[in-house]
Parts: C-alpha cells; sequence; structure tokens
C-alpha cells in the first residue's frame, strides 16, 4: 500500500470514511489478494512482541489517543441504554419466568470458581453492577484489562471457562463464537503475528454470584468478540455481542462467517419493489457522499452499536415492518433470530415472539446496492432489537475500501437490556411474573 494511503495512523487510511461518487464494487479477488507482504514494515514492526507492549505501542499514535479519550468519556457516561430519541421507552422488557430453567451454566461457573487460585478470583469476579461490564472492546489491542486473559491461564482452567461458555449458550451459538476466536488466530498465522492474535486472545470475567433463581453473568471479549451473557431469575441475556472476522472466512475450509445472514437479507433487499427500495435504501453506497458529517467514523465505520456505545440515540431510519409482506417479515424475523442465535433455543423463541410483538415498530434500513455487487450495511432496529451488519475496510489486510471478507457485526436490546439491565431492575422489585406463552 503506498505510504500516502496510509494517512491517520499507518493503519487506517482516510479512504475508508471519505464518500465517493463512483460505487464501492466488489471483485472477484480472494481476500489473499490484499495480503500484506510479512515482512512490510507495518506487521514487521510488531513480531517479537508480547500483547502488553503491543497495546502500549499501539495505543500511543495521537489518532488513537484522541480515539481512546473518547471512548472513556462514554465508559463513564452513566447506564441509560441504547434509544431511539433518547428516553428509555418503558416496559417493552418484562421480566417472564424462564422456559426451561437450566442448572447447566451455574454448574459450569461454580466448577471454574473452584479451579481459580485466590489471586485468579480476586481478578475474575466482580460485583453485578461493576462498572467493568462496559469495558469490554473489539480491537487486538488492550484498551481495558477486566478480569483474566485465557491464553496466560493453566489450560485446565481456561478450558473450563471455555466450558462455562458452552454451557450458557446454544450449541450452534457457541459454534460460531469458538469460529470467530479460531478466525482470529487464523488471522494470526496470516500475518504471522500469533501472539497478539490467537484462539485464546480474549479477557474473561465473571460478575455476581451464580444461582438459579438471582442475576449472575459472564463476559469474554477480544479481537471481534465480544459476548455478555446475563441470568437473572433463569431468563437468559446475551447482548451486547460483538462478533466479527478480517477475513471472515479461511482457505476453502467453509464459507464466510456470516453468509447465510448476508444471503438472507440480500434476497430480502432485492426483494423490495420501487416504493420499498425508495423508504428502506438510505444511501445507495457504503461511501454515499450524502452521508452527513460524522457518520462514518474511521473505527467503527457504519455501524453505530459498537464498544462503548451503550447509551447511543440511534433514531429510526428505513422501512417500517409494517411495510412489509408476510414474507418479506419472515426473512426480517430470520436474520433476527440469526442475531440471536447464541440464545439457547427456548429462549431465543420466547425473544422471537417478543420481535414479532413489535412488528410495526421495526425497522430495516440498507445502505448499498442490493444485488450483491456492492459492499452493504443493514440494520435492523425495534423498540427490542437493534442488529447491524456492516463491511469494512482492511486493518491487518491492505483493502482500502470496505469488502465482504471483513465483517462486523454488533447485537444491542435497545431500551436498557443490555448486560439484563432491565430485567435485573424488575426482579429487585419483586417477584418473577409466570409467562403464558413459556
Amino acid at each position: 500500500m503506498p505510504e500516502q494511503d496510509r494517512d491517520i495512523d499507518g493503519f487506517f487510511s482516510s479512504a475508508r470514511v471519505t464518500g465517493r461518487d463512483q460505487a464501492v464494487s466488489l471483485t472477484q479477488d480472494s481476500y489473499r489478494e490484499s495480503l500484506f507482504d510479512v515482512d512490510d514494515p507495518l506487521l514487521a514492526q510488531w513480531r517479537g512482541l508480547g500483547y502488553e507492549e503491543f497495546s502500549e505501542r499501539k495505543r500511543s499514535p495521537e489518532f488513537v489517543q484522541e480515539l481512546l479519550a473518547s471512548w472513556q468519556a462514554l465508559y463513564e457516561e452513566p447506564f441509560v441504554g441504547v434509544t431511539s430519541d433518547g428516553t428509555v421507552r418503558a416496559g417493552v422488557h418484562p421480566l417472564r419466568e424462564a422456559p426451561v430453567p437450566d442448572p447447566a451454566p451455574q454448574r459450569a461457573a461454580e466448577h471454574v470458581l473452584s479451579l481459580l487460585t485466590s489471586e485468579e478470583l480476586e481478578r475474575f469476579r466482580h460485583p453485578l453492577d461493576a462498572a467493568q461490564w462496559r469495558a469490554w472492546s473489539n480491537p487486538e489491542f488492550v484498551i481495558h484489562r477486566v478480569g483474566l486473559r485465557l491464553e496466560d491461564l493453566a489450560v485446565e482452567r481456561a478450558d473450563a471457562i471455555l466450558d462455562l461458555v458452552r454451557a450458557s449458550l446454544s450449541e450452534e451459538g457457541y459454534a460460531r463464537v469458538q469460529e470467530a476466536m479460531a478466525l482470529n488466530g487464523f488471522l494470526g498465522d496470516l500475518v504471522a503475528l500469533p501472539e497478539l492474535m490467537n484462539d485464546r486472545s480474549y479477557w474473561v470475567s465473571l460478575f455476581g454470584t451464580p444461582s438459579a433463581d438471582g442475576a449472575w453473568g459472564w463476559q469474554l471479549f477480544g479481537h471481534h468478540v465480544a459476548v455478555n451473557f446475563v441470568s437473572v431469575a433463569g431468563r437468559h441475556v446475551v447482548a451486547p455481542v460483538f462478533l466479527g472476522a478480517e477475513p471472515a472466512l479461511s482457505d476453502g475450509e467453509r464459507p464466510s462467517m456470516f453468509d447465510a445472514r448476508e444471503q438472507v437479507a440480500l434476497e430480502l433487499a432485492s426483494s423490495f419493489t420501487a416504493d420499498q427500495r425508495d423508504q428502506a435504501i438510505v444511501y445507495r453506497s457504503v461511501l454515499d457522499p450524502a452521508m452527513p458529517e460524522g457518520r462514518l467514523h474511521p473505527a467503527d465505520e457504519r455501524h453505530l452499536a459498537g464498544a462503548f456505545r451503550d447509551n447511543r440515540v440511534i433514531p429510526y431510519e428505513g422501512i417500517r415492518g409494517s411495510a412489509l409482506t408476510d414474507e418479506q417479515w419472515s426473512q426480517v424475523r430470520s436474520i433476527a433470530e440469526d442475531f440471536l442465535l447464541l440464545l439457547v433455543a427456548p429462549q431465543r423463541e420466547v425473544f422471537l415472539d417478543r420481535v414479532d410483538e413489535f412488528r410495526d415498530d421495526t425497522w430495516f434500513a440498507w445502505y448499498g446496492a442490493t444485488d450483491g455487487s456492492q459492499p452493504f450495511y443493514f440494520r435492523l432496529q425495534s423498540p427490542v432489537i437493534l442488529a447491524e451488519l456492516d463491511h469494512h475496510a482492511g486493518v491487518w489486510l491492505n483493502n482500502k475500501l470496505p469488502a465482504r471478507f471483513h465483517v462486523h457485526t454488533t447485537l444491542r436490546l435497545p431500551n436498557g437490556n443490555d448486560y439484563g439491565r432491565a430485567y435485573i431492575a424488575q426482579l429487585t422489585d419483586g417477584p418473577v411474573a409466570s409467562d403464558p406463552s413459556a
């Protein structure tokens, strides 16, 4: 990559946040066409460093310092929750009796606690309302040290923590998290920096005391993976979630990690009538110059609900669920289901019923072409769910413009139920109500 294109901090080109009149067209090139030479100074400067020294150096450029300062200010705000207009909508997350209480997560958590040393326990455990819930981030360099780092632990203890993650999530959801972690290791091998990016370069914490009828949870986060799990009287919340990959696939072994979700989204977008397109397609390109100043972020690009954005006001845009046919709504529901895949099936179905209840107050927004010829961004948003998928420019690969092999996805529960906060508030107010639909 010519030096003039590395004009923000060496990793980030201004091209990723500069509007352009011409379309950002996809090619048939493999992501391998975007690999740096492993001896490129951009990569070679980090070789031999551990994650601590790497992180210290990576945080030092002025651009990164400004970015970190803005994130720190957001982190220090009292938690409110993502909203569409700045006002939390009450009553949209009623705490109901768990459909199928499962003792496995609690048992797995207690097993982890039995294995850790006193020093490890002190770092691993936090109060339920600890600020550290909101300290997660998705870059490969460390911003906040929260909990224990898997790669620093004895294998038995790290495996037990991963067993806790497995016990808390659906089988297919756990497989997706594992795939994202494995792809991080694959990237580390591609750029010959496995000490910085591997399948265990992640931080883990426990919040509260594991129990069947109380509130507790755990957090796993690192490069392209952030998962927050909370159990409140047996009702599960898995949010916020950030999953991504660069590249989102490995050589010939499987399609892109998000391929199925993208295909459903493209089928939906391509099915729009002319009138529906006028409503749904907010911008004709992911770098449409019509975007207002600040809409493109050098780190987040188009996605709005990532790390430290717990209180973001995100106005609705796009087409309303009430303007969709039943078949199109079924596709929207399939997209929501895929974002909610980490929830075990009974809990996922209860949540999807809640998504259906807000069909008329659900919005689907699309940026880019709808035929798969360009990178794209979409957002599904209602009072109970906010889900995004965005194609990004390269960080460790050298594509200056967004490509479909670098993907970021986010999941939030708007109106205050990220980290299960809305449920927890109701648990402290009185007994859990029975759920007739359970």
